[in-house]
């Protein structure tokens, strides 16, 4: 054969195979034999082993790949992953929907409903139409890199069908059919290896193997549900119409999928799927819905990590009955205490389940049990497994049960033998011994150099360990204390060579220079999230200001007569900062020994800039909202400008609103805007505003 005719006999079998692949996967019906497909791939691949000049990455053969990997690399997604709003009941459900049709100001929302599929949530980005990256959801904001073992799932195309944008990302689902599962543990059980507990775990183990060979030999399957990130692609209005493109592009997309109306298709679609729960042939834990316009996305937005147009609508849980052995208590990294049920093994929820968290001692006190009783324990899914309540079933239990001691907080931390206090308004009790209990000085340092915080590359759990055992760190201040924390100190520690010490004593040193947000975020104060700490940088500016504030509001005996909205007034001024959250701040940041650690980071050079002047501009002093979608400019975009040249950014209209800033599909923001007054800007009108003032 000559050259052309290769290459012209290597694409009419690489067609044939994808064309095969889309009618077993996605449309379910197969017009070839199982013989005849792999007749054609053995023919693909003897071709490309004797041209291998002519080999592609989208090869149906180079699904699985070769030797194993050191480990997964970090994946930044470009659009975050976020997670769903639960919705334990149908009145939150209702709830959910009233948000919505108000925020929209619609009498009836449509909502695409979908089984919630109980596996792992996954990121494909293409390139020209070609498989180029596949990453775990992760945290919602990094994921890891697990191309090669995504690859190996048949429902997965390697190149889209039709044409295709430049670049688009797809989210799905990876997961196990219980056909699949059954298999796997009757080859387990067969074999002697470890029995997987169920298909959920089976397939978050099998996509973190380092050998993509052995993911290829696992029943992985895949369904698509929405698109992320994408350039040169023009969205639909609808997503239902989004999920048709998928399956034209030649991804499978759940058959189950249907548009309805109101809350009260919701719940009648719910009834539904529940109905035919036993007879899916794969495992769900509930229903997604997602509201079908995409425009109305954009104006509901989200809170934290949320949407606020979807939710999940989750089964009720699976419960069992057990004997409760015993009451510990754990202490976390902001030194709250919680009990926890040792447990009887018991298997519920797909899982053996020996502890069950209690919460905290109200609600130990308010479900009454003890020590001794047979308990109710509940599991869903990936849940912590909690416990219910005691089971009396008769007078004999409740007689055993009235004779057993009622459980009772501790007074000192079970670590470090420090008070246990409890912040008025909290149901929580914390160990009030701070950075210095070993409990919570371990989790404390794990996120104080966590990526968000102080960004300590190289300095993971285990070194810290380590570092601790050995007395070496006692406080986030000893890690920038170099007479504790050396080159020298580190080659002394087990698997830290001079190459690795050297790494790590550098992103010390880089990691003083940061910024305020991060700063507050990595001391973990209770109740400080990023948020918090973004809002408490920038109303504040500096340490200095800060500690005033705090001060300020210092608790007195006066207080106890004032109201919630009439108490740390210096802390409330914070954008969503309430009572609580200013109470752990002051109490924080007044305790002496947390000021001293401060002290000493400052002392040994951590450093962040010095806050800008507020900026000035044609816009200064008036305030603006956002809506629909810009041309050109994304929100954060139009935000960063308008806040450069000295205005200010709301998230809702009001009579407050100086400029509405709409773009295509503006929705109820632009009709109580036009209701209250507000001035409307196009994009043009804003970079006018900003060049020509009023």
């Amino acid at each position: 054969m000559t050259v052309a005719s290769v290459k012209k006999r290597i694409a009419e079998l690489r067609q044939a195979l994808e064309e095969h692949n889309y009618r077993y996967y996605v449309l379910d019906d197969p017009k070839v034999s199982d013989a005849e497909y792999d007749r054609l791939f053995e023919a693909l691949r003897k071709l490309e082993s004797e041209h291998p000049e002519l080999l592609t990455s989208d090869s149906p053969t180079q699904r699985v790949g070769g030797a194993p990997r050191p480990g997964f690399e970090e994946v930044q997604h470009r659009l975050p992953m976020q997670s769903l709003r639960k919705c334990a009941d149908e009145g939150e459900l209702r709830d959910f929907d009233r948000r919505v049709r108000e925020t929209l100001n619609v009498e009836f929302a449509t909502y695409a409903a979908e089984p919630k599929l109980d596996g792992l949530a996954v990121s494909l980005t293409y390139e020209n139409g070609v498989f180029m990256r596949g990453a775990t959801r992760g945290d919602g904001t990094t994921g890891e890199d697990i191309t090669e073992n995504l690859r190996t799932i048949r429902r997965i195309p390697l190149r889209l069908r039709g044409d295709a944008p430049p670049v688009i990302e797809v989210r799905g689902e990876v997961y196990l059919p219980l056909a699949g599962f059954k298999r796997m543990v009757e080859e387990a059980t067969a074999s002697g290896d470890k029995v997987p507990v169920n298909p959920r775990n089976a397939a978050a183990g099998s996509l973190r193997q380092l050998d993509s060979r052995i993911t290829a030999k696992r029943p992985l399957a895949f369904y698509a549900y929405g698109v992320g990130y994408s350039e040169g692609w023009k969205a639909p209005k609808l997503h239902s119409q989004a999920l048709e493109q998928l399956r034209g592009w030649g991804f499978p997309v759940s058959e189950y999928v249907k548009t309805v109306q109101g809350v009260e298709g919701c719940i009648a679609f719910f009834e539904d799927i529940a109905r035919k729960r036993a007879k899916l042939g794969f495992d769900i834990d509930g229903v997604v819905f997602k509201l079908d316009d995409l425009a109305g996305r954009e104006e509901l937005g989200s809170v934290s990590r949320e949407p606020r147009w979807a939710c999940a609508y989750k089964f009720a849980a699976e419960e069992a009955q057990t004997l409760l052995e015993g009451i510990e208590f754990q202490v976390g990294r902001t030194g709250a205490i919680t009990p926890v049920a040792r447990l009887k093994p018991v298997f519920v929820g797909g899982a053996n389940v020996s502890n069950a968290t209690l919460h905290n001692m109200d609600e130990v006190r308010r479900k009454d049990v003890r020590v001794g009783d047979t308990v109710l324990v509940r599991r869903a899914g990936d849940v912590i497994p909690e416990v219910i309540g005691a089971v009396l079933e008769d007078d004999a239990a409740r007689a055993a049960h009235l004779q057993r001691p009622e459980p009772e907080m501790l007074t000192q931390c079970p670590v470090c033998g420090g008070k246990v206090e409890r912040v008025e308004g909290e149901v929580v009790a914390r160990c009030a011994n701070g950075l210095s209990c070993r409990a919570q000085l371990h989790g404390a340092l794990i996120h104080f150099v966590s990526r968000k915080a102080m960004d300590v590359e190289k300095l993971g759990e285990k070194l810290l360990a380590q570092l601790i055992d050995q007395n070496i760190v006692r406080s986030p201040a000893d890690i920038y204390d170099t007479s504790k924390v050396n080159a020298d100190v580190l080659t002394d520690l087990e698997r830290m060579a001079e190459k690795s010490a050297s790494n790590v004593i550098a992103a010390i040193e880089d990691s003083k220079s940061t910024t305020f947000q991060r700063f507050l975020y990595a001391l973990g104060c209770p109740q400080v999230g990023e948020t918090t700490a973004r809002d408490l940088a920038r109303h504040f500016g500096t340490l200095d200001a800060l500690y005033a504030a705090t001060e300020a509001d210092a608790p007195t005996e006066h207080d106890e007569a004032l109201k919630d909205k009439d108490r740390f007034p210096q802390l409330r001024a914070v954008p969503d900062v309430g009572p609580t959250v200013a109470a752990h701040v002051v109490h924080f940041f007044n305790e002496p020994h947390n000021r001293e650690v401060i002290a000493k980071l400052v002392e040994a050079g951590v450093n962040w800039p010095a806050p800008k002047a507020a900026a000035t501009g044609n816009l200064s002093g008036k305030t603006f909202v956002i809506t629909g979608t810009l041309p050109g400019v994304s929100r954060e975009e139009a935000s960063a400008l308008i806040e450069a040249n000295g205005g200010k950014v709301s998230g809702s209209v009001s009579k407050n609103t100086d400029f509405l800033l709409a773009g295509e599909a503006a929705g109820s923001k632009l009709a109580k805007a036009e209701k209250l007054g507000v001035a409307v800007l196009d994009w043009a009108a804003l970079q006018n505003l900003i060049e020509n003032g009023l």
